[in-house]
């Protein structure tokens, strides 16, 4: 994993400042804004396979709720400390506000490595998570969602912990259930559909057809895979693939030029996404360094992994044909690396709007649950193509009429509407 040389939540919050300076935004409004209003660090004892007790750090954190309940993901990783987990709060507030969705940004987690965790262990640790939570969580509340290391099973395991404690049904309480289990359909593949939803408008704005596109994708879970699937439907080409390699400890690249068969390479891969490198090269697949994904010849690039992946010192590494990067996860792109390529006029698709899916379709589901009625996942899918392509168009209209980046913009929008909120609610 790359060293982080910087702290995420400064990173956030000099991204609001610079927002609220361009819309004025007074200083009570900055006050409120641009620190959660609550934070909990907690640890959770977990009875491991072996008998003993491991006590596991973890967190909870509420950016804003002044729009509605708090939404945000549960991310077990072993890089999880309180400054992340508040920069993906406040990120989820504005990805909320700038989609429209009636959900306050919240995210959370547990320092993990789920890799070396049994299905006990797991299960162990999400009941342990929801049990130190659950006076402050609730379909009302808060309502978690997976982020990184958590999948619909872990979300099943939160649900009947909080249905136990609480007496009684509540399938709202948390987003990304399994299909059949208060989960909705099209909800697997929402946060890489939304990515490519969003890079096929900003090719559109750039006179490019999806035809012509080629792209390179790092990460290949739950956010890579949809996002390789929809590209290549909509008439692209992804060439190059990176994700985690256990066997080697480190991130390989795997490129074909004539492009990536999903399904071959889904076959070789674990169920975390990490693809064996053997496997991959029987395929014919060139087997590359891990940051060789950011220098191929392709016009579209895709974090999609982890934070702080496209930095000051490889910056200069992306090939001269690259004309979008689209943010698949938060805080891929360091401020200093974002500056290098708004000069060389690369639009940068900021990771609230490019990876806005997964939440759209949280709220979707969250809608269903309520209603005890299921959409078919063409019109779940529909609703978010509808959804984030508006969106986009918005954005996109006030950067081009204001001369300024997709992020200016998207970060104007969403602070606005947050700030209203908190008006209108009488906070300031």
């Amino acid at each position: 994993m790359t060293r982080r040389p910087f702290n995420l939540f400064s990173v956030a919050r000099g991204q609001f400042e610079r927002a609220a300076d361009l819309i004025g935004l007074e200083q009570t409004d900055r006050d409120l804004l641009t620190e959660p209003m609550r934070q909990v660090i907690f640890r959770v004892p977990v009875r491991m396979d072996d008998g003993k007790v491991r006590i596991f750090g973890a967190f909870r954190v509420i950016h804003n709720d002044a729009r509605g309940p708090a939404n945000g993901g549960v991310r077990f990783h072993p890089s999880g400390t309180l400054d992340l987990i508040c920069a993906q709060a406040m990120w989820m507030t504005w990805r909320c506000a700038l989609l429209g969705v009636p959900l306050g940004g919240a995210a959370g987690g547990v320092a993990c490595d789920p890799h070396g965790l049994s299905a006990g262990e797991q299960e162990r640790l999400c009941r342990g998570w929801v049990r130190a939570n659950a006076r402050d969580l609730g379909p009302d509340v808060d309502i978690p969602e997976p982020d990184l290391g958590t999948n619909p099973q872990h979300m099943l395991w939160m649900l009947d912990e909080y249905e136990v404690i609480s007496r009684g049904r509540r399938p709202g309480f948390a987003t990304g259930k399994p299909v059949g289990m208060g989960g909705s359909l099209g909800r697997r593949e929402a946060a890489g559909y939304g990515i490519v939803i969003a890079v096929r408008e900003a090719l559109k704005a750039a006179g490019m057809r999806a035809e012509d596109a080629r792209a390179a994708v790092q990460g290949f879970g739950t956010v890579g895979q949809p996002a390789v699937s929809l590209f290549q439907e909509i008439g692209g080409t992804v060439t190059c693939v990176a994700s985690w390699s256990p066997s080697e400890g480190h991130s390989l690249c795997f490129r074909k030029k004539d492009g990536v068969i999903l399904e071959e390479l889904a076959g070789v891969a674990d169920r975390f996404g990490n693809v064996d490198p053997r496997g991959a090269e029987k395929l014919g697949y060139e087997v590359l360094p891990g940051e060789a994904w950011l220098a191929q010849d392709v016009d579209v690039l895709i974090p999609a992994a982890l934070d702080n992946q496209v930095t000051a010192e490889n910056v200069a590494n992306i090939g001269p044909r690259v004309r979008i990067v689209a943010e698949g996860a938060d805080g891929a792109v360091a401020p200093a690396a974002d500056e290098v390529l708004g000069k060389r006029g690369v639009a940068v698709i900021p990771s609230f709007l490019a990876n806005a899916g997964g939440v759209t379709c949280s709220y979707f589901e969250q809608v269903q649950s309520s209603m005890n009625y299921f959409w078919e996942r063409d019109e779940v899918l529909g609703k978010l193509d509808v959804q984030l392509t508006g969106t986009f168009a918005a954005v996109s209209e006030l950067a081009k009429k204001r001369s300024w980046s997709l992020r200016d913009a998207a970060h104007v929008i969403a602070v606005s509407r947050v700030a209203e909120a908190c008006h209108a609610r009488g906070w300031v």
